[in-house]
């Protein structure tokens, strides 16, 4: 999957094939436009205010208090891009909106496009960073609990995304009672599996900041006597010995170095039972630049830029198992993420 120029038509393709084509200006200006006119769409309320439909721009505009002019022009904006369909003066969502923008769908990323608007700022500093080569650090913004509270409700929508499937292919032992879920927060994917085992309980590691912003979105899945928060930092707290059968890491390793990684490694090892298993969740960073496609290119970029590091190659991963005692197991990609797989160690006795 990637994002690019696509022709609409038969000139259009041959302009694209005699590289005649401004592919950078579509890529940045068209691509821009495009996203903040999707993200402002989902904060003034205009999808909402266009359900159930049809309705006039002047309609939407009265629902949203916005300036009739101004949300006519972001309407045609988004009807060219597949979020509305125009007919006699009337605008209604597209199927592709109602999935994924309203927020009465269970599969809504409203909370995700929320979060970009911050994630629009430092993706506008990739030039800084790349000129003095110092992170963001995402995780340093203890004091801003608008951002925490945002952040945490955007992670949860896009765990929605894959948790039927991780769920489904996750490789929980035979008899396994307790997970250890670092940087879990929202907790969804220890929720999902809990449901699915249910002799299985969890805890989730993860930073006060975290936890503080996330307890009301793990108390809506009603899981509180078998999935529960534990404030830390797995860096330097004690995991305990021969404690869990699992632990699980969903999209934290890219923020840790390649030494903070085998330190925690080494620790999890040391927690887990005999037959456990360390899961990592997270996109992959392919051997040889551009094999992995778009994606895994330019979220390697952007984990870089607001941690310490970026994505792994799989061998690194596993070369962090095996310098903890772990057997590597076969990783398990994913069809609904993107460049994402599931990378196995299991403590054998």
């Amino acid at each position: 999957m990637r994002i690019g120029v696509v022709a609409e038509n038969l000139i259009e393709r041959i302009v694209l094939w005699m590289n005649a084509a401004p592919e950078p200006v579509i890529e940045t200006q068209m691509a821009f436009s495009m996203a903040g006119s999707v993200m402002a769409g989902v904060k003034l309320g205009v999808f909402e205010a266009g359900e159930p439909g049809p309705n006039t721009a002047a309609e939407i505009a009265e629902t949203c208090g916005t300036h009739p002019h101004a949300t006519e022009k972001l309407l045609n904006a988004l009807t060219g891009c597949g979020y509305f369909r125009y007919s006699g003066g009337r605008y209604a969502l597209t199927p592709k909106t109602r999935k994924w923008l309203l927020r009465s769908s269970p599969e809504n990323l409203c909370d995700k496009m929320l979060f970009q608007f911050y994630e629009y700022d430092m993706v506008a500093r990739y030039d800084e960073y790349v000129r003095e080569g110092k992170p963001l650090h995402l995780h340093g913004a203890e004091d801003d609990e608008a951002f925490w509270n945002i952040y945490q409700r955007g992670m949860r929508n896009l765990s929605g995304l894959a948790a039927t499937e991780v769920t489904s292919r996750f490789p929980v032992p035979a008899g396994a009672r307790d997970m250890l879920d670092i940087g879990g927060s929202h907790g969804f994917y220890s929720v999902c599996l809990c449901r699915k085992h249910p002799e299985l309980t969890s805890v989730i590691l993860d930073l006060p900041e975290a936890v503080k912003q996330s307890a009301a979105i793990l108390a809506e899945e009603k899981m509180g006597d078998r999935v529960v928060h534990r404030e830390g930092n797995a860096l330097t707290d004690d995991l305990g010995e021969n404690a869990v059968d699992i632990v699980f890491m969903a999209q934290l390793v890219h923020h840790f170095t390649d030494e903070q990684n085998r330190a925690l490694m080494k620790k999890i090892a040391g927690a887990m039972r005999p037959n456990g298993v360390c899961v990592v969740l997270d996109s992959i960073l392919p051997e040889t630049p551009g094999d992995g496609g778009q994606p895994a290119a330019l979220l390697d970029l952007y984990f870089a830029m607001l941690s310490e590091s970026g994505t792994w190659p799989i061998k690194t991963m596993h070369d962090w198992f095996a310098g903890a005692g772990l057997e590597p197991q076969k990783p398990v990609w994913l069809r609904t993420m993107p460049s994402g797989a599931l990378v196995i160690g299991k403590k054998v006795r």
